[in-house]
């Protein structure tokens, strides 16, 4: 494909790509928008389309219906082929491949019709601790409790009358990649979010899976575990293709025809290494929106299991480990919100953009070590500060001082918090090394802000990039291109850095020792604080 002088692709060029179906579709549900990127022969988006939704607490429970996934993904698929329409002059027919992404973890459970047992469970429900508790002992593997085998042992212990009609269980994107080629597949990512993954083989760990069997034996469950769970597939592997059934449900007007290859479904945080060429060994990225974590991929396993690191794997099966806090942005967006709020009402207009981008500025002036004010974001759970329940809170000591600036670092810094409190096991418990960290997702669309006091937390220097601008959509479009393109021999790690971010440019914010001394004495001060949110959910 070629490119004008001014470095864009003529019209004609990317409209006869459509035609042909030289494209890639990537969709990726987030937990508060669903979006559908197209992306071209370079790789690079040519399109993209958006949903908004909202995840609801119902019974105390965290989840979406199912009608609003369907409701969401044709909205968000109609957008994409509007802006095809409107840019190309052409209607949206065929893509190359296709791939779905998701929010990882959580429990979907169907019976052998195919009909949901219970509302989805999401990642963001943390009522499995006893789950987790007994099955990280009985595996000498930590299991989180936001895993799909804790909700299932939590629903076994809880004696759930659904239990002994269970027939299929598996994440969002697994249950939307069914519904549009047939097949019950997960890739190996989103599949190390269900059950622990033997790196050695590339499926689940046959000797947990025994375990598992034997310790839930006459209490429910009618079949063995390894028939319940999805089959593992590998990127590069095909997931199937777009049914006939499936391209209805994508494209209820009929334009879009069925046939096209799928990728394995992956999960939201496999999509982001690939959206930040984080799947070589000693490289990792953060990724935060609703929920903030980092991935890490390790030269080897971990010398003991560790309760505030999950062990995963990249979507071509290598050991991550995984710092996952429930808790990112959310608690910064109630707060920009109300500044948003006082500005409407002195008369001043200003778009949400203008605010967020004065907001974190503002953080830059503040205290280093947070200025005698403390904050915490917990909107829900926090299972690696051991909270069942979150209540957000700010406080003050007597004698500071309070101003936007340091009251904005002190946000930004809560955001980063928990994040820390789990990096410090990998980097100064297990001495985990890191090449580069690279940092996605909207906490970072402010330059030189969030990205300068996330390399001041883990004491290394923080890269972001446009490319991963579009986010896990982008990152699962790449694995669809990567199942289309893929030549004979080549792995995942060749295929990015050689090809699609052959001429990425990066920014790297190095740490600042100010703000590494800053945060370290921040972050010693919020974990003396932590008593303080524990009395807030016990009484409140």
């Amino acid at each position: 494909m070629t490119m004008t002088e001014s470095g864009e692709r003529p019209r004609a060029d990317v409209r006869e790509a459509i035609e042909q179906g030289r494209t890639a579709l990537g969709i990726e549900f987030g937990s508060t928008r669903i979006k559908a990127v197209l992306i071209g022969p370079d790789h690079a988006a040519i399109a993209t389309g958006a949903h908004d939704w909202e995840n609801q607490f119902v019974d105390r429970v965290w989840t979406y219906s199912l009608d609003a996934v369907w409701a969401g993904v044709q909205d968000c698929y109609a957008a994409l082929a509007k802006d095809v329409r409107e840019r190309y002059g052409v209607e949206l027919t065929t893509t190359g491949a296709l791939g779905v992404s998701a929010m990882m973890h959580g429990y979907l459970a169907f019976d052998s019709d195919g009909e949901l047992l219970t509302p989805f469970r999401t990642w963001r429900n943390t009522n499995t601790g006893d789950a987790s508790e007994q099955l990280s002992e009985l595996f000498g593997y930590n299991i989180p409790h936001r895993w799909s085998i804790a909700h299932l042992y939590q629903a076994v212990l809880d004696g759930e009358e659904h239990i002994p009609r269970l027939a299929h269980l598996t994440t969002l994107a697994g249950y939307v990649h069914w519904k549009l080629t047939g097949r019950q597949v997960l890739g190996v990512g989103d599949a190390s979010g269900m059950f622990p993954i033997d790196v050695a083989t590339g499926g689940y760990d046959a000797g947990m899976l025994a375990q598992f069997d034997g310790l839930v034996a006459g209490r429910g469950l009618t079949r063995p575990l390894a028939e319940l769970l999805p089959a593992v597939l590998p990127a590069g592997e095909p997931g199937g293709t777009l049914t006939e059934a499936g391209a209805e449900l994508l494209d209820p007007s009929g334009a879009l025809q069925p046939g096209a290859m799928v990728c394995p479904p992956e999960g939201d945080a496999g999509t982001g290494m690939v959206a930040t060429n984080s799947v070589a060994r000693r490289t990792g990225n953060v990724s935060a929106g609703t929920s903030i974590f980092a991935m890490i991929v390790l030269d080897g396993p971990l010398s003991r299991m560790h309760p505030e690191v999950d062990l995963v794997t990249t979507p071509a099966g290598d050991l991550v480990a995984m710092v996952h806090c429930n808790n990112g942005a959310s608690e910064l967006n109630s707060w920009a919100g109300l500044f948003s709020s006082f500005a409407t009402a002195l008369g001043v207009t200003a778009d949400s953009n203008t605010i967020f981008e004065t907001l974190f500025r503002s953080a830059l002036d503040g205290a280093p070590d947070g200025g005698g004010l403390m904050a915490f974001n917990y909107l829900s759970g926090e299972p690696i500060t051991k909270l069942h329940e979150g209540r957000p809170l700010f406080l003050r000591e007597p004698g500071s001082t309070l101003s936007l600036a340091t009251f904005m670092r002190v946000q930004l810094y809560s955001a980063l918090a928990t994040l820390r409190i789990g990096m410090d096991v990998l980097q100064k418990a297990e001495n985990v090394q890191l090449d580069r960290m690279f940092a996605h997702g909207g906490l970072f669309k402010t330059k030189g802000v969030a990205q300068n006091l996330l390399a001041a937390a883990i004491n290394t220097p923080v890269s972001v990039g446009d490319l991963a601008s579009e986010g896990g959509a982008w990152g699962i479009a790449i694995l669809a291109a990567f199942l289309a393109t893929k030549q004979p021999g080549q792995t995942l790690d060749d295929f990015l850095t050689s090809t699609v971010f052959a001429s990425a440019e990066l920014e790297t914010a190095a740490p600042d020792p100010a703000d590494v001394a800053g945060f370290d004495a921040f972050i010693q001060r919020y974990i003396a604080a932590l008593p303080i949110e524990q009395a807030a959910v016990a009484n409140s």
